[in-house]
């Protein structure tokens, strides 16, 4: 008989915090988009100086058939732009509104949001919304995302 327990907050913050590191040193569909069909959204942070162009390719029947970003910044926004490729790659136009609506409660703290596991590692940014400065940071791929869309 297993005696485990749920990881405490503590425990979950650092699983977390490994999460997006993970996704910041060895990023996730990392470079240019060689497509016809690509289409592209530039943004970047004054603030801070993050970067980034995300490009997505769609099929004929409107789901997500490649994401990519390239760009620069800190820890937050790169690993942010990583996961979203990640999360919108087989979607419907549909259901990546549905996946970016779920991602803007999250950065704004909403706690059902968080604990919503249809987020997958998306959950590993709930954090940031204790830092209104960091929001910018993890909500830039998917301003770009909501331009695409």
């Amino acid at each position: 008989m297993s005696t485990r327990s749920a990881p405490d907050e503590a425990q979950l913050a650092a699983i977390y915090q490994e999460l997006i590191l993970d996704h910041y040193r060895r990023p996730r569909n990392r470079g240019p988009l060689d497509a016809p069909d690509a289409r592209t959204a530039r943004r970047k942070n004054p603030l801070c100086g993050d970067e980034l162009t995300l490009a997505l390719a769609f099929d004929a029947d409107g789901r997500v058939r490649e994401a990519r970003f390239i760009g620069q910044g800190c820890s937050i926004s790169q690993a942010s732009a990583s996961m979203l490729t990640e999360a919108v790659r087989g979607k419907t136009r549909a259901e990546v509104e549905a996946l970016l609506a779920r991602f803007r409660a999250l950065m704004q703290g909403d706690a059902d949001a968080a604990a919503d596991e249809s987020l997958g590692e998306l959950r590993a940014l709930s954090g940031v919304a204790r830092f209104p400065s960091r929001v910018q940071c993890a909500t830039l791929p998917w301003s770009a995302l909501a331009e695409l869309l």
